[in-house]
């Protein structure tokens, strides 16, 4: 029941209805946006460089960002089952919290917390303040980046209602510019003497450590495929869109991806490509001239916004999840009149502004992205898990082309956490330390106010 407010006129007590004011729901393009920018930042622009380097079939490379859309879109029906039978936000916290044990939950949202968004932000946020200064060689990009950070925090600090349109805005245009500049190098330019269609040494390019190797990096290209997840509780009718939203959006960046690197690959040689970082620029430049390459720099410095803003977004709603399961992070869990969790935003922001101060930190994103694959593979395994353990939990939506489907998402997604275990086992430890500093922050909290357990299982 509403709440009343109480008022005399003359004589006579009256009462009236107080006007509470309902918080915004993300729709379905805003919950899709999230996921594209996300996946769509630096990724695409700078892998293709190296991944020439050791692959030359255009087949071949061609098929690598198809393999690694698959592998995304395996994990997107897979979270849309748990998303459906868990509808709160959280994303990997709350389902490992709910399938494992609550430590497992806290580990993960402790790495996302820290690392997980706050990092990939100030990598975006630096990535574009150095395309713009390509374009403007006088502009300071360490200081565009800090108030690119604020301004986008004061917007999704104010109003959902208006960050959501923001968010559609933007990355329609990034998705616009990005459907023209594949258009464009598709008519413009007479091509590069490489074959597209599947011939012997394509396959055996496939089956060769190089396409292994690059389908890791790949894979860091597709990473946020899961965004959504993470604001479901603010989803409108998660049950029914957040599947929806999951698919749609991945699927548009696996067309978005395939047709950037042909383009790529038509229009600039595998000589003038291989070790190039700046792949965008290179192409650009071969495509249009030298103003072409400098105009697409300050352009994917605008695609970024949409990248940073998509995580600012939803970054918070994890913090703000653990808030109201933890007693001593239960500072954390306010919302704003608006339902914007105004003190996670700021402390995502500050964190967010320490990286950008050290642009050292890029270390950091190889044994995060360890620990955070690692959790996305046991979220994954935990959807045969929780099938088990609960099959009277109703679920709207049921992940297309199951148990394959999970399982191939497992098996190449366990063959990328080996590699890099093998490859990287430094920045693994390191992944492995950040897990084992959270355990102890979990044991202390836990032993502050009543046990985190009861009230997650009372979430559930």
């Amino acid at each position: 029941m509403p709440s009343k407010t109480a008022f005399r006129i003359g004589s006579h007590l009256c009462t009236m209805p107080e006007l509470t004011r309902t918080p915004y729901k993300i729709t379905f393009l805003t919950g899709a946006a999230i996921v594209i920018a996300n996946m769509v930042g630096t990724g695409v622009f700078t892998s293709l460089g190296f991944q020439v380097m050791g692959i030359e079939s255009g087949f071949a490379l061609l098929m690598l960002w198809l393999v690694g859309g698959l592998i995304a879109l395996c994990g997107a029906v897979s979270y849309a089952e748990l998303a459906s039978a868990m509808p709160r936000s959280g994303g990997e916290y709350h389902y490992l919290s709910q399938i494992y044990h609550p430590a497992l939950g806290f580990l993960s949202g402790w790495v996302s917390a820290t690392v997980g968004f706050a990092a990939p932000t100030a990598l975006a946020a630096l990535a574009l303040g150095q395309y713009a200064k390509s374009v403007w060689p006088t502009l300071e990009p360490q200081w565009l980046s800090v108030a690119v950070v604020l301004l986008l925090t004061v917007v999704h600090g104010t109003s959902t209602r208006v960050g959501s349109r923001l968010q559609i805005i933007i990355t329609a245009l990034k998705v616009g510019v990005l459907v023209v500049f594949i258009g464009a190098g598709v008519v413009v330019g007479e091509g590069q003497p490489i074959s597209f269609l599947p011939d012997a040494a394509g396959w055996r390019a496939l089956l060769s450590p190089a396409f292994a190797v690059s389908l890791v990096y790949v894979s860091y290209a597709y990473s946020g495929w899961n965004a959504a997840v993470y604001v479901t509780g603010e989803i409108e009718n998660p049950r029914r869109n957040l599947s929806r939203i999951l698919l749609a959006g991945t699927a548009i960046v696996l067309l978005l991806y395939v047709g950037l690197n042909y383009v790529f690959l038509r229009s600039t040689s595998i000589a003038g490509l291989k070790g190039q970082v700046e792949v965008g620029f290179v192409a650009a430049t071969s495509l249009f001239g030298p103003l072409g390459g400098r105009l697409m720099g300050g352009v994917i410095a605008a695609l970024l916004v949409s990248t940073i803003s998509s995580m600012i977004f939803a970054g918070p709603r994890i913090v703000q999840t653990m808030g109201e399961d933890l007693p001593a992070l239960r500072f954390l869990a306010p919302k704003s009149r608006a339902g914007i969790p105004v003190r996670a935003l700021a402390l995502q922001t500050i964190i967010t502004l320490v990286f950008i101060s050290k642009p050292k930190f890029k270390e950091v994103l190889v044994y995060a992205g360890f620990v955070l694959n690692l959790f996305t593979f046991l979220t994954v395994l935990g959807l045969f898990v929780y099938r088990w353990r609960r099959p009277d939990v109703p679920r709207p939506y049921r992940a297309w082309g199951y148990p394959f489907t999970p399982l191939l998402f497992l098996v190449l997604s366990g063959w990328t956490l080996v590699f890099i275990l093998r490859d990287k086992p430094w920045e693994s430890l390191y992944g492995l330390a950040t897990l084992a500093v959270g355990a102890l922050v979990y044991f202390i909290t836990t032993r502050i106010g009543s046990p985190i357990a009861e009230e997650v299982s009372s979430l559930g």
